[in-house]
């Protein structure tokens, strides 16, 4: 049943498991958890709906990029499949086989481990499971580049897909607007003893079960670690450990624009670095958008002014002159949109500031930067996507000089798809968290999201992270054995 904790103070006084983090991920292991006879608590800091009070405990300072830490996320019940937009595409399986170019390990399982939960992955999002990943168009010639594969989901909102089943299946508990503050940890016993919830006037309790899981994004796991004082004490987490290290996005560049050669037709085309590509440029993989300009979009209070002075520019010709002053596509021009990996640097962190949040957390600052590999893959992309439509005939391409001059500031922006901050590993010199989630040094801690990815590919996260989410929740019913009678 879901509960406000703001007025029903109803915790049970023990759980087989508990959930901090109610968006994807935790949903998805709470139902199969306690659909497997399990105890289960789901506490989720946000309500129902969007609040104030809520979404302003995402603030965080940012250094190095600017990653929009805050719009970028939503603080309640469903997490940020709330906003969602529906894209789903699977890892592939040289993610798995063929390491990072930096000084990092990849993943420490095999892709076998993935593909299992790929059929209940896409049956959670409502893909039809047998429906396939399919070209959207024809490729480029070569080696280079296919054609992307992807489905979109609905979007599929948990929240509200999943209402009756949070309320009514038998076992599980779930608490909106119940914040997790504190992490205890045992060193006697190397396992949390209870996490400390609270609501938003700070009343706190205690929570205790046998398994936790953080379940609540890639800052807000991370977070959760690093402000935990017990933890710190046990040398679990420290400054030099990878707790909050290696926070990754996927790039949105701004690589150029395009002029299609007459009888290409007008429809968006999307691609897909090949094996081939990734292994001669020791780059990361990424998709590359190839789409026409329907119309002028402003954004922003002077919104239709801009609107009005930007058609009229196009309509004259003058878009080129004016570009010193303000640059903006004009409709029928080609632009080349990207969602490209970006690779783990320790570099790229979150670290934890003397401000404190109204619950009383300490505010963290994400420091987010590109790394020389980035550089080579974003240059590699552009200048073969370039060389590809020319020799197919299929236009050409003029690409931004900061694209293949790596000297020059680069013009990137996030994707909202955070990831690696907890990463995975085989041991806590390279990780958080070991091949099955569970944190390194505590017995009875685990991860699940999109932190724990150890390399971020160039697939939307909301896939791969279920079926990690899916595969935690096997792991975990096996470790708990045999269900015994049901509670009460």
């Amino acid at each position: 049943m879901i509960k406000d904790y703001q007025s029903q103070k109803e915790l049970r006084d023990h759980y087989d498991v508990c959930i901090i983090g109610g968006g994807p991920a935790g949903i998805t292991l709470a139902l199969r958890l306690a659909g497997n006879g399990r105890r289960v608590v789901l506490v989720e800091g946000g309500g129902h709906e969007y609040s104030p009070a809520s979404q302003n405990l995402y603030k965080v300072s940012s250094s190095g990029l600017e990653v929009y830490a805050e719009e970028t996320r939503l603080r309640f019940l469903g997490g940020t499949s709330n906003h969602w937009a529906g894209r789903c595409r699977p890892f592939e399986p040289s993610d798995f086989t063929v390491g990072p170019p930096v000084r990092l390990p990849g993943w420490p399982i095999a892709y076998s481990e993935m593909e299992r939960n790929l059929p209940a992955a896409m049956d959670i999002v409502d893909l039809p499971p047998l429906s396939g990943f399919k070209a959207i168009n024809a490729t480029l010639d070569g080696v280079e580049f296919e054609a992307d594969r992807f489905l979109l989901s609905p979007p599929t909102r948990f929240a509200q897909k999943y209402a009756k089943e949070l309320n009514e299946t038998e076992g599980l508990d779930v608490f909106i607007n119940c914040n997790c503050v504190d992490l205890e940890f045992d060193s006697k016993t190397g396992s949390i003893a209870t996490v400390v919830v609270s609501d938003y006037e700070l009343h706190r309790e205690r929570v205790t079960a046998k398994q936790f899981i953080l379940a609540t994004g890639a800052i807000e796991n991370a977070r959760q670690l690093l402000n935990s004082e017990s933890l710190a004490a046990g040398g679990i987490v420290s400054k030099d450990g990878y707790a909050g290290r290696c926070f990754m996005e996927h790039l949105n560049v701004d690589l150029g624009t395009f002029i299609l050669k007459d009888g290409q037709g007008t429809d968006a085309r999307q691609y897909f670095t090949t094996d081939a590509f990734v292994m001669e440029h020791r780059s990361g993989k990424g998709n590359v958008t190839a789409s026409l300009v329907a119309e002028v979009k402003s954004y922003g209070r002077m919104a239709a002014i801009k609107s009005f002075f930007e058609n009229l520019v196009c309509e004259v010709g003058a878009a080129h002159k004016i570009e010193f002053i303000a640059k903006f596509n004009c409709p029928g021009d080609g632009v080349l949109g990207t969602l490209i990996e970006q690779f783990p640097n320790p570099n790229s962190r979150l670290s934890l500031l003397d401000e404190r949040d109204a619950l009383g957390m300490r505010k963290v600052n994400v420091h987010w930067e590109l790394s020389p590999e980035d550089r080579n893959t974003i240059k590699s992309i552009g200048l073969e996507v370039a060389k590809c439509f020319a020799d197919t005939g299929l236009g050409f391409v003029k690409l931004e000089e900061c694209v293949y001059d790596v000297d020059l500031r680069l013009k990137v922006n996030p994707h909202a798809h955070h990831m690696g901050t907890t990463r995975m590993s085989t041991s806590p010199e390279f990780g958080v968290v070991d091949e099955n989630c569970k944190v390194f040094g505590v017995e009875n801690l685990y991860v699940a999201g999109s932190s724990v990815f150890a390399t971020g590919g160039a697939c939307n996260p909301t896939m791969p992270l279920l079926q990690l989410a899916l595969r935690l929740a096997d792991y975990l019913n096996h470790q708990m054995g045999p269900v015994v009678g049901r509670y009460s």
